[in-house]
């Protein structure tokens, strides 16, 4: 099992910054990639950002350019660094980590907010 806790949400104003971190405790061995989605009121979750385990990285179009997904193996913990933040980036930001490209488990989610 792996536990999954995603912290660093908040309130921000148009393009302003956020840093949000997912840390994976547990059986963390064998670990393939770890995603961020995001859930906007009413919507369908979406892949906003990816890392696997060899540091390939992916993103959305429409936070390319503008977000940074990036990794600290030692510390089991993957960042998603959020610029020139919008407030259609309004969302809660939930953590994926994929485990052998078989088992997936989430966070909780953390929610972004942000203000025109």
């Amino acid at each position: 099992q792996v536990q999954v806790t995603e912290s660093g949400g908040g309130l921000v104003p148009a393009g302003g910054s956020l840093r949000l971190s997912c840390l994976a405790s547990g059986d963390t061995f064998g670990i393939s990639a770890v995603a961020w989605y995001r859930q906007a009121p009413g919507k369908q979750r979406d892949l906003v950002a990816v890392i696997n385990d060899m540091g390939r990285t992916d993103y959305a179009e429409s936070v390319t350019g503008r977000f940074t997904i990036s990794r600290d193996v030692a510390k089991n913990t993957v960042y998603l660094q959020m610029n020139s933040l919008k407030p259609e980036d309004t969302a809660v930001y939930i953590c994926n980590v994929n485990v052998q490209w078989r088992a997936n488990y989430y966070g909780q989610g953390t929610q972004v907010t942000v203000s025109s």
